[in-house]
C-alpha cells in the first residue's frame, strides 16, 4: 500500500491530536504515516511557497503516496496534489482552509491588514507551543499566488464539520461541486472535527486498503 503523509494545520504540529490519532490508525492496517514539520523550524517565515518545499521533500522520499490534510494542510495537500498527480495517487481532506489568503482577509479586516502589511509581523496563537507567536506578511502576500480551489482530479475525500466557524463549510461544498471524483461528508462538528474521528477513519481506512499497491 502507499505511505501516507500527514499535514497538519496552521499554528500546529506533527503532534496534533488528529495526527496522533490517524497515525495509531493507519498503523493498524498496516500503514505507515509520516508526519512533517510544515513550519521546518520557523514559524515566523512560514509561507505556503514554503510549505509546499517540505511537502515535496517528504513525497518524494515516499512516493507514492496517499496525501491527508487538515485546515491550512489540507489545502496544501490539494495544491500539492494538482502539481504532482503522478506522485500523489489519492488525497484526504479535513475542513481544508480553501480561499487561504481572502478569508484571513476578511476575518481580520481592513485596518488589521494594514497594520499587519506596516509592521511586517503580527501575533497569533500557536496551538502547538501554546502561547502566541509572530507571523511575517510574507504569508499573505505569497499565498495570493495560488488558487483558491485547487483543481484536484485524484480520488478524494473531504470531511467538513456543518458547525466550523473557522472554515466556512459550503467551500468544501464548492470545492467538490461537479467533481464524481470527489467525496464529501459534512458531520455535525466544528473544525477540529475531534468528535468525529472515529466516523472519518470508518471511511478513509477502506479507501485506503483499496489504493493500488505502493509502486515506490
Amino acid at each position: 500500500m502507499p505511505n501516507i503523509v500527514y499535514l497538519h494545520g496552521f499554528a500546529s504540529s506533527p503532534l496534533s491530536t488528529k495526527g496522533r490519532f490517524f497515525h495509531t490508525r493507519f498503523e493498524m492496517i498496516g500503514g505507515e504515516v509520516h508526519q512533517p514539520d510544515l513550519e521546518d523550524g520557523d514559524f515566523g517565515a512560514l509561507t505556503v511557497s514554503k510549505q509546499l518545499a517540505v511537502v515535496d521533500k517528504a513525497v518524494r522520499d515516499l512516493k507514492p503516496v496517499l496525501l491527508m490534510g487538515s485546515s491550512l494542510g489540507g489545502f496544501l495537500a490539494s495544491l500539492y496534489a494538482v502539481r504532482h498527480p503522478e506522485l500523489v495517487p489519492a488525497v484526504v481532506l479535513l475542513a481544508p482552509a480553501f480561499g487561504f489568503p481572502r478569508r484571513w482577509a476578511e476575518q481580520l479586516g481592513e485596518a488589521a491588514m494594514a497594520a499587519w502589511k506596516r509592521t511586517g509581523s503580527r501575533e497569533v496563537y500557536h496551538y502547538g507551543d501554546r502561547k502566541m507567536k509572530a507571523i511575517r506578511y510574507a504569508l499573505y502576500e505569497d499565498a495570493l499566488q495560488y488558487e483558491e480551489f485547487p483543481e484536484v482530479t485524484q480520488p478524494t475525500l473531504v470531511f467538513h464539520g456543518r458547525y466550523d466557524d473557522a472554515v466556512d463549510p459550503q467551500l468544501s461544498v464548492q470545492f467538490a461541486w461537479g467533481k464524481p471524483q470527489v467525496q464529501l461528508e459534512l458531520f455535525d462538528s466544528d473544525h477540529q472535527l475531534l468528535s468525529v474521528l472515529e466516523p472519518i477513519w470508518e471511511r478513509v481506512a477502506p479507501f485506503y486498503q483499496n489504493l493500488e499497491p505502493n509502486r515506490g
